[in-house]
């Protein structure tokens, strides 16, 4: 596509590079139902407002201690039009989950039923405040001590924080609480363990909590290296850090000896739970010797995640982690006689606590949707999603392993998610230009390049919310894709052709960035 000038658009034939007469340009930009759209700096005034305001009474005095504006701010102005169609338009041009299916591996990015937004979006749980008393919010400390207790049955595990924003927070507070068990019992250590089967932000949150992290490899079945953990195992792990199902796609069969082993030496087991809904109602990670778990809401239990939010993390602990996890919490009144929020200052409901993640709780929004997922889903139902995510995903693995490289077919089933790789590609063709080829066939794209152990990794899960025919069609697209890559077809390098923008210089992108709009020089 051509880029725009102040003069318009160039009123030449488009001509891509395989050769294709794309259609002539236009002065506008658009093309038929595919509307450019500037930035809204590009189209609004800074002198310019889409309301009336009125004038500002000067005589009252500045409350703002010195912190006043010193210049204008420069905000654009829009009429409401103007507004609704420059979101609107943008809107257009993005990919979303209600728009088809979404193949993200590892992020289980599946349909958000209605009726959870409809609850979500009640005027009891919406326009609660945090600092609101608590005989006011009754009803969301029961949701909150609700959702608790089903996570709990769910894993069997005997504790749960709610007060964790999303993964990586989750995974801080699980490692924190382990460090808080070892030092209340004068035993300082300063290693955790991360197999490589892991997900990538375990090292990092490790690190962050003032750990050594050492990497486990893994077998060539794509699963943890038992006798290499066994042997690294010693009096200076703190812990392991195990993903299961692992992003192989693949259950660890042997992980109720490796948490034996790690119990042995007087560490703890923190499992990655972000994968949850491959195993929800099937398994329960507390009968394989986990001591803490950190659980996606935003994945296994509706609210998909993309756009860098909204999350949420709770994590369950075993018995011996209980004890260290973070304030505050929901705890019942006995007899029926209500809940309350169990505050810094009463530390003695709460053991050892670490004390706090996070101010307050704060995510009523997935509390609510997760809870509603639950409850209209039954037990029965939640271990049908696990039973269809991974019946689907393997449907997938055997559909496409003939052209294919899937290094781990024969380890048997996959879980929730199907691995593949760049093996074969002819021309020097990559994942990412696989990747961008299914763009153009109406396709945000899988997850590339992770796990590492695997060259030119596409991770793909279609979770249990596809029917066959939409999972056929995904199929049938990435095959002709696929088919292209093994022949060589040097198009692909510069895809994606039909979307509303082309390939970006990513290395550029990624070391300078643009963060901020500036006026264009004459």
């Amino acid at each position: 596509m051509n880029a725009p000038n102040k003069s318009g658009w160039k009123p030449e034939m488009q001509v891509s590079e395989d050769g294709l007469h794309n259609g002539p340009s236009t002065t506008t930009g658009n093309r038929a139902l595919m509307l450019e759209e500037p930035l809204i700096f590009e189209i609004g005034h800074a002198e310019t407002t889409g309301v009336d305001l009125p004038e500002i009474d000067k005589t009252h005095t500045n409350r703002l201690a010195g912190f006043e504006r010193e210049e204008p701010i420069g905000l654009v102005g829009l009429t409401e039009p103007e507004t609704v169609r420059h979101y609107t338009r943008l809107s257009r041009q993005n990919y979303g989950i209600d728009l088809g299916f979404f193949p993200l591996g590892s992020c289980t990015m599946k349909h958000n039923p209605r009726l959870n937004e409809k609850v979500a979006r009640l005027p009891g749980f919406a326009d609660i405040h945090p600092m609101a008393p608590q005989q006011s919010v009754q009803g969301a400390l029961q949701v909150i001590h609700e959702l608790g207790d089903w996570l709990c049955k769910l894993t069997g595990m005997p504790g749960v924080a709610m007060s964790p924003k999303a993964g990586a927070h989750g995974e801080l507070c699980g490692i924190l609480a382990i460090r808080a068990a070892h030092t209340a019992r004068g035993d300082a250590r300063k290693v955790v363990l991360v197999p490589e089967s892991a997900h990538g932000t375990n090292p990092a949150t490790a690190a962050f909590a003032g750990y050594a992290v050492e990497d486990i490899p893994a077998t060539p079945e794509g699963r943890v290296d038992l006798d290499a953990i066994k042997a690294r195992l010693a009096p200076d792990v703190a812990a392991v850090m195990i993903t299961n199902p692992n992003t192989c796609g693949l259950f660890e069969k042997d992980f109720r000896e490796i948490a034996d082993a790690v119990h042995a030496v007087g560490a703890y087991v923190y499992c990655d739970g972000a994968n949850f809904n491959a195993i929800v109602g099937r398994v329960r990670p507390g009968d394989l010797g986990v001591d803490a778990m950190h659980i996606n809401l935003h994945k296994t239990f509706s609210t998909p995640h993309g756009g860098g939010g909204p999350g949420s993390g709770p994590v369950v602990f075993s018995d011996a982690l209980k004890d260290f996890a973070p304030l505050p919490i929901v705890r019942k009144l006995p007899d029926d006689e209500g809940y309350e929020l169990v505050e810094e200052e009463q530390r003695k409901h709460r053991g050892q606590s670490f004390g706090r993640m996070t101010a307050f709780h704060g995510q009523m929004g997935m509390f609510t949707r997760a809870l509603t997922y639950m409850l209209s889903h039954g037990a029965d139902g939640l271990k049908q999603v696990a039973e269809d995510a991974v019946l689907n995903a393997n449907y997938i693995l055997r559909s496409l392993e003939d052209i294919l490289h899937a290094p781990f077919a024969d380890a048997g089933p996959c879980m929730h998610e199907a691995l593949f790789g760049d093996k074969d590609f002819g021309g020097g063709l990559s994942t990412l230009d696989l990747a961008k080829g299914l763009i153009d066939e109406g396709y945000h794209p899988m997850t590339v390049y992770f796990p590492l152990v695997v060259h030119g990794a596409m991770l793909v899960e279609p979770t249990e919310t596809e029917s066959k025919a939409s999972i056929d069609q995904f199929i049938t697209a990435f095959r002709s894709v696929t088919e292209r890559a093994l022949a060589g077809d040097e198009t692909l390098k510069q895809a994606p052709y039909y979307a509303p923008r082309r390939r970006l210089d990513e290395t550029a992108a990624a070391r300078k960035p643009k963060l901020a709009w500036s006026e264009p020089e004459d």
